[in-house]
């Protein structure tokens, strides 16, 4: 499994762990949109991935758009996390 391939994997167990999803992370799409969208995610799920990226990969994602951006989709939450540890490199 390529490192990109386990980071979306990662970030999708993750988000059923902290956002208390009865459903396997398989089953979440890389592009599918995470709040508003089918997973039914709200501000309060966003706040909580937000804290576990913080925890499990050390980013922190600011409020604002930036943050939209970054909590579109597991695989837009994994371009930022990618860009924000190139930045620090």
């Amino acid at each position: 499994m390529s490192d990109r391939a386990q980071m979306l994997a990662d970030l999708k167990a993750m988000i059923v762990r902290e956002c208390d999803k009865d459903m396997d992370p398989s089953e979440i799409g890389d592009d599918d949109r995470l709040i508003g969208g089918d997973l039914d995610l709200d501000s309060l799920d966003a706040l909580q991935i937000s804290m576990a990226v913080k925890e499990n990969f050390g980013v922190r994602i600011e409020g604002g758009p930036d943050a939209r951006k970054a909590l579109a989709s597991v695989a837009s939450l994994a371009d930022f996390i990618e860009a924000e540890r190139s930045k620090a490199a």
